[in-house]
């Protein structure tokens, strides 16, 4: 009897344990949400860049004779002829940037201060030549021409992840400055003239740029740029298309603050 009043009490405390076990929550841990993503390029910075003048459009070779009436003084009878051919001379340019990029976006607006020097060599090959094609006087004029620009950008930046290609244009004004005039023989190599000296010249220029960032941590890339950049001639009174048009391709490293 004993045995049997035992068995049954284990059963029922079976049956009453079974609800509650049943009604018991299990927690699971809940790992923890991943970090954001890195970005890029973010708020102010400053950079700094060189490279080369690869082509400044100066115009092509031009030939004068007793029909191009040059000034009043030219004599319309005048048979010779003379050929100026400018010199297109790659010359080299380096600055630094200043800037700032709205917002965290795909498309970043970015405006930024581009001030940098530019020099390269002017001047132009002369040849007089007679009514019969026959040389009478060659000469090699040269002249180092050094160029200051202050331009304001407004640039479009597309952020994809470490690579941010970007595009925009810029104006501004530019100071330029010849060091001088060298006229030299090139039969002999003898420099009969040297000016030593040269005149200064400010007007407005204006450029577009495109290029492309690559960041190696948030703060820091390293770019590639272009300028199709042109100095203008407002200030000076002539039938001609005065501009220099320019072409600078460089790189440069870039630090946001």
């Amino acid at each position: 009897m004993k045995k049997l009043s035992l068995i049954s009490t284990a059963i029922l405390i079976g049956f009453l344990a079974a609800p509650l076990q049943a009604g018991t929550e299990v927690y699971k841990q809940v790992a923890p949400p991943p970090p954001p993503p890195e970005l890029y390029g973010l708020g102010f910075y400053g950079a700094i860049d060189a490279g080369a003048n690869v082509y400044q459009n100066r115009g092509g070779d031009r030939t004068f004779t007793g029909e191009n009436r040059i000034n009043d003084l030219t004599d319309r009878d005048f048979q010779a002829t003379l050929e100026v051919s400018p010199k297109n001379d790659v010359g080299f340019y380096g600055g630094i940037k200043l800037g700032y990029v709205f917002g965290t976006g795909v498309f970043r607006p970015t405006i930024e201060g581009d001030f940098f020097y530019n020099g390269f060599r002017g001047g132009a090959d002369f040849t007089l030549r007679d009514r019969f094609g026959d040389v009478l006087a060659q000469r090699d004029v040269t002249t180092w021409i050094n160029t200051g620009a202050f331009m304001g950008n407004f640039i479009g930046r597309f952020a994809f992840g470490r690579f941010q290609p970007y595009a925009g244009a810029g104006v501004g004004i530019y100071y330029a400055e010849s060091a001088g005039v060298e006229v030299r023989d090139p039969v002999t190599g003898r420099v009969p003239v040297n000016t030593g000296g040269g005149r200064s010249h400010a007007d407005l220029a204006w450029q577009v740029v495109a290029g492309s960032d690559y960041y190696w941590n948030p703060k820091f890339s390293t770019f590639i740029e272009y300028h199709f950049l042109v100095y203008t001639s407002t200030q000076i009174d002539t039938r001609q298309d005065r501009d220099l048009k320019q072409h600078l391709v460089g790189a440069g490293v870039r630090f946001h603050f």
